[in-house]
């Protein structure tokens, strides 16, 4: 597997690009990207970069948890062929000013409790499309509202990807995998399976009568592709999200 930290470095990659587009702390629901990338690709792409226009708190970003060495492990026993960890400077040189916005979709949900979040997503994975060329870029269905957001800029903007979801990977008590959830104390954590649990539901008002009591930002039927029930709660300092597909996807 190759390490790359610069664009120019880059270079062309053979046949069908995969991209798997994360922010580090690599983990089963990042390998299970990598494995339907190699199902499908001839080449597969794991770029880790902490992105910090998607963060609206800046202890949020200064805590966001790093270990470059043990994703580069990761990755590479799970088959990637290219890591690509860029610099914040090689991202955003200076001068940086050009951003991309998808309006109506970035409305709503996180885009209400995290302004500028979907900006800083968008324009991401727009430059990273940009840079690796990817056939096909794989996401998490986890992060609903994020599939949303850039399946309707890849349309919109005619982008030569698919972007792709894969189902949500979850620890043994429900709970979906998540780099925050190390946060999470032993008690915290059997707080925080109320959300998996009213998810489960598939019903807005039982998983608003499950939520009960949690400090939550959101319980909403989202009108995605596929509609899926979506929530988001604070355990503790934590901020989880997560939600239920409702519907076959087209």
């Amino acid at each position: 597997m190759r390490v790359v930290r610069r664009i120019a470095d880059l270079g062309v990659l053979e046949g069908d690009v995969g991209l798997v587009p994360t922010m580090g702390s690599l983990h089963a629901g990042h390998a299970s990207l990598i494995r339907r990338a190699q199902l499908e690709c001839e080449t597969v792409v794991v770029s880790v970069f902490v992105n910090p226009s998607q963060f609206d708190d800046p202890q949020d970003l200064a805590s966001y948890p790093r270990d470059e060495e043990r994703d580069i492990a990761f990755a590479e026993a799970e088959g990637a062929h290219v890591f690509f960890a860029p610099s914040v400077e090689e991202m955003y040189p200076p001068g940086f000013q050009t951003w991309v916005e998808v309006e109506e979709l970035s409305r709503g949900l996180e885009g209400e409790h995290r302004p500028g979040h979907f900006r800083g997503v968008t324009t991401i994975c727009l430059k990273l499309f940009n840079i690796v060329r990817p056939r096909y870029a794989y996401f998490g269905q986890k992060d609903a509202q994020q599939l949303a957001v850039l399946r309707r800029m890849a349309r919109d903007l005619h982008l030569d990807v698919t972007v792709t979801s894969v189902a949500t990977v979850r620890a043994p008590d429900g709970l979906a995998l998540s780099s925050r959830n190390a946060r999470l104390s032993p008690e915290e954590r059997r707080e925080a399976l109320a959300l998996p649990r009213a998810l489960a539901t598939r019903d807005l008002d039982a998983a608003r009568a499950a939520l009960d009591g949690l400090d939550v930002d959101y319980v909403e039927i989202a009108e995605f592709e596929p509609r899926a029930l979506a929530a988001a709660v604070r355990v503790g300092s934590t901020r989880l999200i997560d939600n239920v597909v409702l519907e076959e996807e087209p």
